[in-house]
């Protein structure tokens, strides 16, 4: 089996998949930890080694390992925690082997984050003609990727949460709220958690209708958006601007590449 890790800038996440040359990768469970590049690969191998034995498997199920990071302090204990707990040399998303074996069309190639390379391979081979991947993040993307699965460019606004702790970190008398739906349609709120709620909430709606509309013009064909990240289900309830939510894209993506080299 391969075990995926996709580190972002607030979380790991860890996939097992079914790994067939030539057949379709399969999620058979995941697992998430606060991502710290100074975790050890000891450390994480009595979380995750227990995690999986709680799930029915072992070490030596694992026969493959992939790490995608736009951490990179992260890679280097994971890469010994692949080495010393499963035996086997890790893949590097984007390097060596495992190069993104898709074009790259902007100025500096080289600064493309692993997540938005992994959720543009995934995109293309899991959606068909011109594309456009939104990915909610620490930050949010919007990624553009054309009928030929090259990466094309984007945008980068910040993620949710971050503008929510910008907001309440640098106002004296804003308190702290959940994100989520507020209870109506209004936009005039009549107290101040409800107006914090609209101004994020249907606020980060109008920015994203409104960047994806631009988008899909300057793109010049019909493109498919397809959202991924854990609050996209959240705002797909709300908004008819996605044609899908795929909360595996960058996980997926890893799959195809690691089964790309094993092919």
């Amino acid at each position: 089996m391969l075990l995926a890790a996709d580190v972002g800038n607030t979380n790991v996440v860890f996939a097992l998949f079914d790994l067939e040359v030539g057949g379709t990768p399969v999620i058979k469970t995941r697992w998430r930890i606060a991502t710290d590049p100074r975790r050890t690969g000891d450390e994480y191998a009595v979380w995750l080694l227990q995690l999986m034995q709680i799930e029915g498997y072992s070490r030596p199920d694992v026969d493959s390992f992939i790490i995608g990071s736009v951490v990179p302090r992260a890679i280097h204990n994971l890469t010994v925690f692949s080495r010393k707990y499963f035996g086997v040399e890790p893949l590097i998303a984007g390097q060596g082997r495992a190069e993104w074996g898709i074009a790259v069309d902007v100025d500096q190639p080289s600064s493309l984050g692993a997540d938005r390379a992994l959720n543009a391979i995934a995109a293309h081979a899991k959606y068909d003609g011109d594309l456009v991947v939104v990915d909610f993040g620490t930050a949010t993307t919007f990624d553009a990727i054309d009928f030929t699965g090259a990466y094309k460019g984007g945008i980068i606004a910040p993620g949710i949460n971050l503008s929510l702790d910008a907001l309440v970190g640098n106002t004296a008398k804003l308190p702290r709220i959940a994100i989520e739906r507020p209870e109506t349609d209004s936009v005039i709120g009549r107290n101040t958690e409800d107006q914090m709620l609209i101004g994020v909430y249907w606020g980060y709606v109008a920015m994203m209708e409104g960047l994806v509309s631009r988008m899909k013009s300057e793109i010049g064909r019909p493109a498919k958006v397809v959202a991924t990240g854990g609050l996209a289900l959240l705002f797909d309830e709300h908004t008819d601007l996605f044609d899908a939510v795929d909360s595996d894209l960058t996980l997926d993506g890893l799959a195809i590449l690691a089964q790309r080299v094993a092919a």
